[in-house]
């Protein structure tokens, strides 16, 4: 083809050309070709070629986008293994006791949705009958990450087979009870069932990702043989505008995951209206994950239109396909013939000549219903090519109706994901259309019946039979207790006599720890470390060779420090996981690792570690689905609090996440002032974590870096520091300086990197104000509040309980000053117990680029500032005079 005027250059210039003549020859060919056939046989031609090229293995780039066809034609469909006839019978069972579910509970006002699953039964039924592996056979089974909005189709399914009953069936979404169903997959609430929460969208496919990688992780680093596992997510196309839904889809591609199927029910619609309205989100999709890496299977007509194909000699069929928009498919799917013939067919002269020879009924069933995703024989075949392909993972774009069978109500409108209920009416042909065996009779009294063929029918045995064949029912979540042996003691000793003179931050003494529980022979290779790229921040470094970072090929490069001690050391079966710079692709790994016990029967001990401001702020939405799932681990939020990371200003400095983590039943949330407290807390973790009792708790550490010195520890703390509450010392025990005996008294209580602050101001006031303070270490506000709150609430039973943090302070003389490196809204959860007067210094507002000691006096908790509200909280009691509050601002420059 001869170069047009003006072209722009393109990298082929800049290769060598080694056969000019020949170059030219197929240009001529393909100028030739268009020429006389036109400039549409010419396309086709260079897209053939590119395909066949692909096929043979020629190193070029692929083609993103094909044509709105189905890439397994029907002629290529395998053999359909199952009894169809059997298979449409379970489906419809199951799309009616859905509907009938959603419609009996709307008259209770709890909601729930009916039109996803109505679009998607297909989609799931094939699976369960040929393809989903259960948890009763060899290995781990198969992972199904469900659509949330799909749920109901899911139950049905279960009522089926007789895991759930009738009366819980009405119960859906009437938890209170504690015989009812949750509206989406939660496995907090339904533990048996569901494995992995879904409904907060995109977190699926991004946890997908992420379990199929630590599948291969347990695989590599010979946990556990995961080979046979395969992980299903079932997505809807509007789910897919989530960030977290693409955000992993080059990881999953680079690290080869064919052991993860991504199934996208595009029925065109999200929650409002179409996906994309004025574009294609099929061809979108496939342009994104083939330009990601992954094999794209596109499952979208039915066999209903094989004759259309057939007849489009011209390819005018296939090019009007790809031009049509989406809002205008959902149209053509509710209007009549007459118009899909002016509007579809109209278009050309082609066209109009192919639709002349159809008639209104072919027409109709291509149009209203004939989708890929309706019909078994294509997904299985889908399904079968996706555990098929080797070397990428796979994504299914199967095309459906939403709101398929429910009836020209619901069917492709754009109110249909709010629409509860169908009338008595609906119902009835809703019925003749599936053809149930459901008399008018049983509508007698105006609620529609639940149906079922009996647990002897020929549709339970053959649901049964094909599940105990795929290795028992699914979904399922069935835990096998391991306890875990706790680590020897010798692991913890450092960290409890203290670091003598030596300066040591307790974001060093967590990685310290570790790293020695990390050489236990029991439990040693069940740590997890996990660190979105900034593990040498952390300290970490010395990590690397002695654990290694993860990673599927090993190490391919010689490393450029690998004459170093520390060197940076990659391998197959590394201990580490570096997840680079994603905060949610590291929380994802740490919730694959937290639910290992119950995903694989393989207990893991994950930490994961991160710049404190960019972890519960970031992904506190996979804070709460990792309680959901019933995770088990420790986030670690290092460089915490507001003013102990020197220069790096307002979006680095956090205040506030022990604020955010309160708000998480299942988190247990500690700011330890000292590295012996570390130690005490994480013995006691993986004993109520791991060991013969466990709890579905996790833990959130918060660690400084600020290199203090690190004291032993005191005799009898241990209960207090886990209860959240214990005295450091008393103004006596000062060496130097001490008050006098009827010194006016206050309590001073500091959690983190705070504890030093007060302790400078005890010395202050005992020296220069004659004011006796004794000093706190509060390790957790929140489980102080936490206790104090089960304390109220036992009262409401008859039950008097006194909270522990009021019994600590019992006695104690003097008001009460709060200190912490957070706003004061953290230590101030406890104040409403404490029977003292009660204030609070703290670092609300945004943070700021300063040194360490400047940005304390700018929040005013630095020494100098807590002895002057110290002394303003005596002198409003009348213990020491006005004055010296003034004195004292102007003495230290306040």
């Amino acid at each position: 083809m001869s170069d047009p005027v003006g072209k722009l250059p393109s990298e082929l210039d800049q290769l060598p050309d080694r056969d000019t003549e020949e170059t030219a020859e197929w240009a001529a060919s393909l100028d030739a070709v268009a020429q006389a056939a036109g400039t549409r046989r010419a396309e086709y031609l260079l897209r053939r070629t590119l395909q066949h090229a692909e096929a043979a293995g020629l190193a070029l780039p692929k083609l993103l986008e094909t044509d709105y066809v189905n890439t397994i034609p029907t002629a290529a469909e395998p053999e359909f293994p199952g009894d169809e006839e059997m298979e449409a019978k379970i489906t419809a069972w199951n799309r009616w006791n859905a509907a009938a579910m959603v419609t009996r509970g709307s008259k209770y006002g709890v909601g729930g949705h009916i039109a996803t699953f109505a679009s998607a039964a297909w989609l799931y039924e094939t699976g369960f009958q040929h393809f989903f592996r259960g948890k009763e056979a060899d290995g781990s089974g198969d992972q199904l990450y469900i659509q949330g909005h799909a749920s109901p189709g899911i139950y049905a399914r279960a009522f089926l087979d007789g895991r759930v009953s009738e009366q819980q069936l009405d119960n859906f979404r009437q938890e209170s009870g504690g015989n009812g169903l949750p509206s989406y997959p939660h496995p907090r609430r339904l533990p048996w069932l569901w494995e992995f929460p879904t409904v907060s969208m995109g977190l699926g496919p991004l946890s997908a990702i992420y379990q199929a990688r630590f599948n291969r992780y347990l695989q590599n680093r010979s946990i556990k043989d995961t080979a046979n596992s395969h992980v299903w997510a079932f997505l809807g196309d509007g789910e897919m505008d989530e960030p977290e839904s693409t955000a992993a889809l080059a990881l999953a591609s680079r690290e080869q995951l064919d052991n993860l199927t991504f199934v996208i029910n595009c029925n065109l619609q999200r929650l409002d209206g179409p996906v994309r309205a004025n574009f294609r989100v099929v061809q979108e999709l496939e342009a994104q994950f083939r330009g990601a890496g992954w094999n794209v299977i596109k499952s979208l007509w039915g066999s209903a239109w094989d004759e259309l194909f057939q007849l489009d000699t011209t390819g005018a069929l296939v090019r009007r396909l790809r031009e049509v928009p989406d809002a205008q498919f959902q149209t053509y799917a509710t209007r009549d013939v007459a118009y899909i013939r002016q509007h579809f067919f109209g278009a050309n002269a082609e066209l109009v000549q192919l639709a002349g020879v159809l008639s209104d009924a072919k027409i109709a069933e291509c149009f209203h219903s004939s989708r890929g995703g309706h019909e078994p024989r294509k997904v299985y075949a889908a399904y079968k090519a996706a555990l098929e392909h080797k070397g990428a993972p796979t994504v299914i774009l199967a095309q459906t109706v939403k709101g398929y069978t429910l009836g020209a109500g619901f069917e492709s409108k754009n109110a249909n994901h709010q629409m509860k209920k169908l009338t008595i009416d609906e119902f009835k042909d809703m019925r003749d259309l599936l053809g149930l065996p459901i008399p008018d009779s049983a509508f007698a009294d105006g609620v529609v019946p639940y149906g079922h063929p009996g647990a002897n029918s020929p549709e339970v045995q053959y649901l049964n039979e094909r599940r105990a064949a795929l290795g028992g029912p699914a979904p399922a979540r069935k835990v096998k207790h391991v306890a875990l042996p706790a680590p020897a003691d010798r692991s913890f000793a450092p960290l409890l006599k203290g670091s003598g003179k030596q300066e040591m931050a307790t974001t060093m003494a967590f990685v310290r720890l570790v790293k020695d529980l990390m050489r236990d022979k029991e439990t040693g290779k069940r740590w997890v470390p996990i660190v979105p790229d900034e593990a040498r921040t952390f300290g970490m470094e010395s990590l690397f060779p002695s654990a290694g970072i993860y990673s599927p090929l090993g190490q391919t490069y010689e490393p450029v420090d690998r004459d170093q001690l520390m060197y940076y050391k990659e391998a197959k079966d590394g201990q580490i996981l570096n997840e680079g710079i994603t905060e949610a692709g590291a929380m994802a790994d740490f919730i694959a690792a937290c639910t290992s016990y119950a995903t694989h029967g393989e207990p893991m001990i994950p930490f994961y570690i991160f710049y404190s401001m960019f972890g519960w702020q970031r992904t506190a939405d996979q804070m709460w689905q990792l309680a959901d799932q019933l995770g088990k681990g420790f986030i670690v939020g290092a460089t915490a609090g507001r003013t102990t990371l020197t220069g790096e200003g307002l979006q680095h400095a956090d205040g506030h996440s022990h604020l955010i983590a309160s708000t998480n039943p299942a988190s247990l949330n500690y700011d330890p002032a000292f590295a012996y407290e570390i130690a005490v807390i994480v013995k006691d973790g993986l004993r109520r974590m791991y060991g013969e009792t466990p709890e579905d708790v996790f833990y959130y550490l918060t660690v400084y870096n600020e290199p203090k010195v690190q004291p032993a520890m005191p005799e009898g703390v241990e209960e207090g520091i886990l209860k959240g509450l214990y005295r450091f010392n008393t103004a006596a025990d000062l060496a130097e300086a001490a008050p006098a005996a009827d010194a006016p008294k206050v309590q001073l209580m500091a959690s983190g990197t705070a504890i030093h602050w007060i302790l400078e101001a005890q010395k202050l006031l005992a020296a220069e104000w004659n004011v006796a303070a004794d000093v706190w270490s509060a390790t957790s506000w929140g489980e102080l509040r936490r206790e104090a709150l089960e304390c109220d609430e036992a009262l409401l039973r008859g039950e008097v309980r006194t909270p522990y943090v009021t019994r600590a302070l019992e006695g104690a003389a003097g008001p009460v000053l709060a200190v912490s490196d957070w706003m004061r809204q953290v230590p101030d959860q406890i104040s409403q117990w404490v029977e003292q007067d009660y204030t609070s210094l703290g670092t609300d507002g945004f943070g700021l680029s300063d040194t360490r000691e400047g940005a304390r006096r700018h929040f005013g908790v630095d020494a100098q500032s807590i002895v002057v509200a110290a002394l303003a909280q005596l002198a409003r009691r009348g213990e020491v005079p006005a004055s010296a509050v003034k004195e004292a601002r102007e003495r230290y420059g306040l």
